[in-house]
């Protein structure tokens, strides 16, 4: 059936002025001039035929005509209003979470399952890249970044210990820390301008190793250094709760040291009011998987 309404623009200044008893109100209410919403509720009794308010000098009074359409579209708001909250509440149960590509692949996919059997009621959205992204700025509800957890802002929670060291696949055999001098060395671009970067040159001076560190292949993605490490076309200094699935299987193994230090991961989100019941329930999680 074929709905004849009249403008909903002259149903909504109307409504808002029976309301508030008041153009000028009205006006205000829904940022713009007292003339327009007098102009709107004027039109709106041409088309309707009828008188609406009887106009006094301070104040406007819903005639008994006015009063049988402001029953109907106040209810009628009321239940739009209603409705786009019940989607604002559904849109606010997406968690957004940054983090770096090689951390999305490598450690939390494996374990999205997990999540999504413990929370079903939460869609999690996550923003892979090695650029940090604007926490306070809404741009995610929360992150998990490496460093060594002095983040200005934020508030930081450690999620693990990450640990660096030489990993490769067994078929190079490496046994001593100057064997990974016998193989080529896989590289991959940390954040430009990240002061903690542990990079082949700091592992070469820990290790007493003498390392071209200018040769050898390089990604942009660690996660993909780390697949050519264990194609056997190097080795990769890498953290080594990313690879823990590599070396239980026997893909990779990392058998030799020195072990960098200074890193973890942590779970950040911004400073100041609590969190969404959502946004904690993520945090949560994430933080207990290593607890298991």
């Amino acid at each position: 059936m074929k709905r004849r309404l009249p403008s909903l623009s002259a149903l909504r200044s109307f409504e808002a002025a029976a309301r508030l008893q008041s153009f000028k109100l009205a006006a205000e209410e829904l940022s713009v001039s007292a003339t327009s919403i007098s102009h709107q509720v004027r039109a709106l009794e041409e088309a309707l035929n009828v008188r609406l308010f009887l106009r006094k000098t301070r104040a406007v009074e819903l005639t008994p005509e006015g009063r049988t359409l402001m029953q109907a579209a106040g209810s009628g708001f009321d239940a739009i209003a209603a409705g786009v909250e019940r989607l604002r509440r559904e849109q606010r149960r997406t968690v957004t979470l940054s983090t770096t590509p090689s951390f999305a692949a490598r450690w939390l996919v494996p374990r999205l399952a997990s999540f999504n059997a413990a929370h079903p009621g939460i869609a999690l959205n996550v923003l892979a890249s090695n650029k940090p992204v604007d926490l306070a700025g809404g741009a995610a509800d929360l992150a998990v970044r490496g460093g060594a957890g002095h983040f200005a802002g934020l508030q930081a929670q450690r999620l693990m210990h990450a640990a660096f060291a030489p990993v490769a696949s067994p078929r190079l055999k490496l046994r001593k820390a100057s064997d990974v001098a016998r193989h080529p060395l896989i590289h991959f671009d940390w954040q430009r301008g990240f002061k903690g970067a542990l990079t082949w040159d700091k592992w070469s001076t820990a290790a007493g190793v003498e390392l071209d560190v200018t040769t050898g292949a390089r990604f942009s993605e660690e996660s993909h250094a780390v697949q050519a490490a264990i194609a056997g076309q190097g080795v990769v200094l890498t953290a080594l709760p990313l690879v823990r699935e590599e070396i239980r299987l026997g893909l990779l193994e990392a058998p030799v040291g020195p072990v960098l230090g200074g890193f973890d991961f942590y779970v950040v989100r911004p400073e100041g009011d609590a969190p969404r019941e959502e946004v904690r329930a993520v945090a949560e999680w994430l933080l207990a998987q290593e607890e298991q």
